[in-house]
């Protein structure tokens, strides 16, 4: 799934190339989805290309070609922006005791969690919440606090043993010591799965995949909104 930016700015350079042939400037791309500055459209292109929609041609400035449009692309509504991912997503009573819905039956105690949207392990996106959605985990796997699970979308994890389609459990809290993986909050908007390092005043978020390069971020641009306490994959 594509963020409503994402989304808005494939279409803008997919019809900028089909009616002129040459890709948009970064200041274009800039303008047309009404943002402030270059840095969100490189952000927004580098997601798009890690998920296979668009090519950087080499040695030729300003060169995109768009290799893939979402399916059922008449189908695909753009999110609304009520329904983003935001720095409140996990509400509640934060009182040290296990939060979730126990599951009767079964050899061992179960929990339900709530299972919200996908959390991109390779760049971050906006996450959905879902608040139909559920999962029953292993009480075992769950210690005090308040737990929650999301969907990984990507693969900049996999050296973590982390891979796509993974659902992560999350325990709720709002710092974490280096080297844990944390579900990270960018900019008040945006979220991603990554290890939090801190290198002076400034806080790196760090992928597990050679491919994808360390993030680094002021201080007041990143919130943590939990850490991983455990995974589920199935096969």
């Amino acid at each position: 799934m594509l963020t409503r930016k994402q989304y808005e700015l494939l279409m803008f350079i997919d019809q900028r190339l089909r009616a002129t042939g040459i890709s948009p400037s970064f200041d274009e791309m800039k303008d047309a989805l009404d943002l402030k500055s270059k840095s969100g459209i490189h952000r927004l292109i580098t997601g798009l290309e890690e998920r296979g929609f668009i090519r950087r041609l080499a040695h030729r400035a300003r060169a995109l070609e768009v290799t893939r449009l979402p399916e059922n692309l008449s189908d695909q509504p753009l999110p609304a922006p009520a329904r983003s991912f935001s720095p409140t997503v996990i509400k509640g009573n934060f009182a040290n005791v296990l939060v979730g819905t126990p599951v009767a039956g079964g050899a061992a105690e179960a929990v339900q969690l709530p299972l919200y949207g996908k959390i991109a392990a390779g760049t971050p996106i906006e996450a959905l919440r879902d608040h139909t959605s559920s999962i029953d985990i292993p009480a075992t796997m769950l210690g005090a606090g308040e737990h929650y699970a999301l969907t990984v979308d990507g693969d900049s994890m996999i050296d973590a043993g982390i891979f796509d389609g993974d659902t992560v459990v999350i325990r709720r809290c709002d710092t974490a010591d280096a080297g844990t993986i944390v579900v990270a909050l960018v900019d008040e908007l945006e979220v991603t799965l990554k290890r939090l390092r801190r290198k002076g005043a400034s806080i790196a978020l760090e992928p597990a995949n050679k491919n994808y390069e360390t993030r680094i971020f002021p201080p007041d641009r990143v919130r943590v909104q939990g850490r991983l306490v455990g995974l589920v994959r199935s096969y």
